[in-house]
């Protein structure tokens, strides 16, 4: 298949990057089918695609999409429960659950089993084997990483992952479709952690012990590293935009995968994690959000 051959999408996982993946893939112009297990969830991705805070409507506002753009964008998105529904005529689907690995692997093997045998499969796992997810299917070479970062329609990286089975031409048309869709792609080996999160987490888990030890107050580690090193986001903050229980995942899984203790989460992160502190999502992390 050729970059040219994906016409629809199918988004598996209408979560915070399922919405994200499917608004931007409708705003380049491909029609997207999104599913979750429930309406609600449905509703709830549909939701954060008009109204989120990088949402449509909040692209109209700041004059970087007209509103007969983002109207034509969001007409490109249909919804379903129905995962077979959603597969069937789909030339590229994306699985954006969450980190789990049996879960991942079922729902691709669901998705092998009902769609077309030309499709593409990629997931979104920022952390998990591509190997092991590909070989759940029974097209192992047509299954890729394309991992997208959050916010999804801001964020220009995308790391594109070969697994040990995944055919070059499936990797270099991934590749070229995350330029299609103006981002930035990055093609790496199948390890875990993969390039972006295999360095950043070793730093946000020395900010979190420093912040657990009472070195300094989360304003100051953050404001230390952005002003000490230009970054446009302190760790802390960081951590809570991504989520405090998707951050003990991603440690969990790079602690577990290499053994390194530098991925070791730290007790804070799974303090806050078990009181239901989970960043900007549930209103309280390593900051308080109305």
């Amino acid at each position: 298949m050729k970059v040219e051959d994906v016409r629809k999408v199918a988004v598996i996982g209408f979560g915070t990057m399922g919405s994200g993946i499917a608004q931007v893939f409708a705003v380049a112009g491909y029609d997207v089918v999104a599913r979750d297990v429930t309406q609600e969830l449905v509703e709830r991705g549909l939701n954060l695609i008009k109204g989120g805070p990088f949402g449509l409507n909040k692209a109209v506002e700041k004059g970087r999409m007209k509103r007969e753009d983002a109207d034509a964008a969001l007409s490109r998105i249909k919804t379903t429960t129905n995962l077979v529904e959603a597969v069937k005529d789909a030339d590229l689907i994306i699985e954006a659950v969450f980190e789990n690995l049996d879960l991942k692997r079922q729902i691709l093997k669901e998705v092998d089993e009902n769609a077309p045998p030309h499709s593409i499969i990629a997931s979104n796992t920022s952390t998990l084997s591509i190997t092991a997810l590909a070989a759940a299917t029974k097209r192992p070479e047509k299954v890729v990483g394309m991992h997208f970062f959050n916010p999804v329609p801001v964020m220009r990286l995308v790391e594109v992952v070969k697994g040990l089975a995944t055919s070059e031409e499936v990797a270099e048309m991934v590749r070229q479709l995350a330029v299609k869709l103006g981002k930035t792609p990055v093609l790496c080996k199948d390890v875990p952690g993969f390039v972006a999160n295999r360095i950043a987490f070793p730093y946000l888990v020395e900010a979190m012990k420093l912040y657990e030890m009472g070195v300094a107050s989360a304003q100051d580690i953050d404001a230390a590293l952005k002003l000490g090193y230009n970054f446009p986001m302190g760790p802390l903050e960081l951590i809570d935009l991504i989520g405090l229980d998707v951050t003990l995942d991603i440690l969990e899984t790079l602690y577990r995968e290499t053994g390194e203790s530098k991925f070791c989460p730290p007790t804070i992160l799974r303090q806050m994690v078990r009181a239901g502190w989970l960043g900007r999502k549930s209103g309280r992390g390593f900051y308080t959000y109305k």
